[in-house]
């Protein structure tokens, strides 16, 4: 199999972003409705948004999803959700108020993540031992503040 790259690595997270939108929804089980559908006329729905149809995602998507999901427990939370927003492609004005930094300095956190994964994808076991993984030295912080 080819390298694993970080584009090729944040691109896959975007994939598995798309798929988990394209899920359909949550619903409580056991519950149902027995009222007859209601079909309108035109006239009545004119004003009315148009329903949303969300084809669901092929099988093999859903793998590819569950698999890069598992990617995540190589990372700290605080990388999981950078990353995810990410993929969600939120603005990095909005990452940046999230993490309270600079952009540049989310986009190297970003960078940072992708690359761990990356290197853990192609069997780089040092990947574990990397001297950014602790989250002083990523710039990430914890607030484990006693007050």
């Amino acid at each position: 199999m080819a390298e694993w790259t970080v584009e090729r690595v944040a691109e896959r997270f975007r994939e598995a972003a798309i798929t988990a939108h394209r899920l359909p929804p949550v619903r409580v089980q056991g519950y149902f409705n027995t009222w007859p559908a209601i079909r309108r006329m035109p006239w009545e729905t004119l004003g009315a948004e148009p329903s949303i149809r969300r084809f669901p995602p092929a099988p093999e998507t859903v793998e590819r999803m569950l698999e890069t999901m598992r990617w995540v427990l190589w990372l700290e939370e605080e990388e999981r959700h950078l990353v995810w927003m990410r993929a969600e492609r939120h603005r990095w004005r909005d990452i940046c108020a999230r993490f309270g930094c600079d952009r540049t300095t989310a986009w190297r956190r970003w960078q940072r993540a992708l690359s761990i994964v990356a290197e853990a994808l192609n069997g780089n076991r040092e990947a574990d031992r990397l001297p950014s993984r602790s989250l002083d030295k990523t710039g990430l912080q914890e607030s484990n503040n006693s007050y």
